[in-house]
């Protein structure tokens, strides 16, 4: 009876609780199409957002080099997340809340989010490979500048505060992906993108997959540091990037959303 009660004030208990149930319902439908799409789909998919996220490393490292200002570089950067989010195309970070919501929910398989990450992340990281190479022998001076800019990462040692920049940055981008699904309008994400990329950008976070482009056009560039210093950092910025994005943001959705999952999942047979 009090569930009736509760119903017939909306399909939740308030107004503003209707829209959270129907942010809901388009995350798992969304995480499921992405978590079901083949190894094809999933590589071009993440190597399209590879190329997408370097056009806007292009523009930071060039405002950057124009203005020595990380704050202005990093509204540039919302170049990138603006291509990526009306492109539609697919940014290892930004698949910590959509799939794995998807997956608690009984939609889709961990088997097939592991698919989904690892094919995204080496995508990305040949689209972006790619074009940096191309940007560095088109625009030489931003070789140079993405090589002062590759040290702050390559040459951070692995204490507290490189720990606590890769969780803010996994944790930025995942309330920025949140932001983006509970918009009900173009203008409303585009918003969120900007304001993703401002944080990330702009306050130099350790972000996998924008900063490892930085630091390929630095070695592209000939940067006195190269693919092992990039991996040392790499692998941990990863890491926290991806427990950032599942417990600081994905693990509290999901603890708000509870009942909406044992629905979810009840009616997926899991």
């Amino acid at each position: 009876m009090a569930q009736s009660a509760r119903e017939e004030l909306g399909t939740t208990d308030a107004p503003e609780e209707d829209q959270v149930v129907e942010a809901f319902h388009r995350i798992v439908d969304e995480g499921a199409q992405r978590l079901h799409r083949s190894w094809r789909e999933v590589l071009t998919t993440g190597l399209a957002g590879g190329l997408e996220v370097a056009t806007g490393v292009v523009a930071l490292l060039a405002v950057y080099a124009e203005t020595g200002s990380h704050l202005l570089a990093g509204l540039a950067f919302s170049i990138g997340f603006i291509a990526l989010m009306l492109a539609r195309s697919e940014l290892f970070t930004e698949g910590f809340l959509v799939p794995v919501t998807a997956v608690v929910a009984g939609r889709a398989s961990p088997a097939q989010l592991a698919k989904l990450w690892s094919g995204t992340l080496v995508a990305n990281l040949v689209g972006g490979w790619l074009v940096m190479w191309l940007v560095v022998h088109a625009l030489p001076e931003l070789g140079a500048t993405a090589v002062e800019s590759g040290r702050t990462f390559v040459e951070a040692p692995l204490d507290l505060r490189a720990v606590s920049l890769a969780l803010l940055a996994g944790a930025f981008i995942t309330l920025m992906t949140r932001m983006q699904h509970g918009a009900d309008s173009e203008a409303g994400k585009l918003a969120a993108s900007v304001a993703g990329a401002f944080l990330l950008a702009g306050l130099v976070l350790f972000h996998s997959i924008l900063d490892s482009l930085i630091i390929f056009g630095a070695i592209h560039h000939g940067a006195p540091y190269g693919y092992g210093d990039w991996l040392a950092w790499f692998w941990y910025t990863t890491l926290l990037n991806v427990v950032g994005g599942l417990v600081v943001v994905t693990f509290l959705r999901l603890v708000r959303s509870k009942e909406l999952i044992e629905r979810e999942r009840s009616a997926a047979g899991a």
